[in-house]
């Protein structure tokens, strides 16, 4: 491997991936670290932050879409044109004054920008490394998309010192810095195309097929009953589902009476991938999987935030220990993470690493039950508890990710390795997007101590389907045992 990693062309495409997931990592970064503190300083109620959470409805629904960009392809220029969309987002932000509709609105579309920006970073990167880079290339991944997610922090001290204008400022700058940086890297692969029928062909297969196109349509519904908790569609349109319902049971009795053979609905463009990932044996249960293995670490983390806040930490301190610091010690708890999973394999690396993700949330427990709310002086012992179980979490956050997004790129077929990848990384950011909206109310509700505590006992019913896990990895790489 080291005489592998001299060869130029081997380096060039790792430093691409560095810098690509740098620029994929700052906007997560400003989702998850700069927004909430920003809305709890303009006196935001834990509810309203935790309704931020289902502005990031893009991430969990980007597989809509990753289909189409993977069809057209030019992920550079994706990414330039929706790096331009963020920065036009953040400056809008940047002269707003409050929380009001406007400001979400602004980070709605922020977030379906960089959701975006992450189908195009994902599909070039995973078409750019080869075979043998996959292993040190995810562990780049998750590295540098952490140092991306630091930037954040320099925003956040940004505020303190220059108030939350120009910190939004600066972060749009760097946001365009990072669009132009990515039309130097090396020119998309030239790809056989692998769908075999065109969109038209692939819907009129659909309305062949009862069984595909149920799914497809149960898929949507789901989908905007996602949008609908967002963005409170109903309103404007009050019997929008009972529409949406009966149009689809109109397609879908109709597929019924069509007597002709169609082509394979899985040949198409938009759903193809869909149905033949669902058609694999065993997958439901490694869907549910995907679902609740991150859950605990989901649903605390939209809280720990605003619990620093409350605790009457400054956005300079959040900004310096917990991203910056944290986002130092995730990298390295990646890198660790990703060298275990090597050694003892995916399947028990899942085990090991996923229970360690969760233990520091009973740090937060304790903390919480410790600590008093916005002293008017900070001791340093409260300090140097809190800085700790802050470090612990970012560490073995980075442990726990390891693990889990080794399981899911190598459960992924190569031949559409973009668009099931946004398949998967969707599914599991539904447990974030619903964790990230009932952390608001549980920890409103029970308080701080009793909702952190609650929170480490999420990360168990994912356990129960490990095994389903280990079967699909034995499928999709029978000589090794995952």
């Amino acid at each position: 491997m080291r005489e592998y990693l001299k060869r130029r062309d081997v380096r060039q495409r790792l430093v691409w991936v560095a810098l690509l997931y740098i620029a994929e990592g700052l906007p997560f970064g400003m989702f998850t670290d700069v927004f909430p503190v920003a809305f709890r300083e303009h006196h935001a109620s834990l509810a309203e932050i935790g309704t931020i959470s289902l502005l990031g409805l893009p991430w969990t629904l980007k597989f809509l879409w990753a289909p189409a960009i993977d069809h057209v392809r030019h992920h550079r220029l994706w990414m330039l044109a929706v790096d331009l969309a963020m920065a036009t987002a953040l400056g809008r932000l940047a002269f707003d004054s409050g929380v009001g509709p406007s400001a979400l609105l602004a980070i709605g579309a922020f977030t379906l920008f960089s959701s975006t920006n992450d189908i195009a970073i994902d599909g070039y990167t995973l078409e750019l490394l080869k075979v043998g880079e996959m292993g040190i290339g995810n562990g780049l991944r998750i590295g540098f998309y952490r140092a991306g997610m630091l930037l954040a922090g320099v925003v956040l001290i940004a505020s303190t010192y220059l108030g939350w204008r120009w910190a939004y400022l600066t972060a749009a700058a760097l946001i365009v810095a990072n669009g132009l940086i990515a039309q130097r890297a090396p020119r998309e692969i030239v790809r056989e195309r692998v769908d075999r029928q065109s969109m038209g062909e692939e819907l009129a297969s659909l309305l062949h097929r009862p069984r595909a196109l149920g799914l497809v349509l149960a898929l949507l519904l789901g989908a905007l009953a996602l949008a609908n908790d967002a963005l409170d569609l109903t309103r404007a349109i009050p019997h929008l589902f009972a529409y949406a319902l009966g149009v689809g049971l109109i397609l879908w009795a109709t597929s019924f009476r069509r007597r002709t053979t169609p082509k394979r609905s899985s040949d198409g463009p938009l759903f193809g991938a869909l149905l033949e990932m669902t058609g694999r044996p065993g997958i439901w249960p490694v869907f549910l999987f995907i679902l609740l293995y991150k859950l605990g670490d989901g649903a605390i983390g939209f809280m720990i935030k605003p619990f620093w806040v409350d605790r009457g930490f400054s956005a300079a301190q959040i900004g310096l220990v917990s991203v910056m610091a944290g986002i130092g010690l995730s990298v390295l708890g990646g890198l660790i993470g990703g060298y275990i999973t090597d050694r003892v394999g995916i399947y028990k690396a899942l085990w090991i690493l996923g229970l360690a993700q969760v233990l520091p949330n009973l740090g937060y427990g304790a903390c919480a039950a410790i600590l008093p709310p916005a002293p008017a002086h900070l001791p340093v012992s409260h300090e140097v508890l809190l800085y700790s179980v802050s470090a612990l979490e970012s560490f073995a956050g980075g442990l726990g990710t390891a693990a889990f997004l080794a399981f899911l790129m190598a459960i992924v077929r190569k031949e559409r390795a973009a668009t099931e990848y946004a398949l998967l990384s969707s599914l599991f950011a539904v447990s974030l997007r619903l964790a990230g909206f009932a952390s608001g109310l549980g920890a409103q509700r029970l308080g701080f101590e009793t909702y952190f505590f609650l929170t480490f006992f999420l990360a168990f019913p994912a356990y129960a389907l490990l095994p389903a896990a280990k079967r699909m990895l034995i499928r999709m790489h029978p000589a090794d045992e995952g």
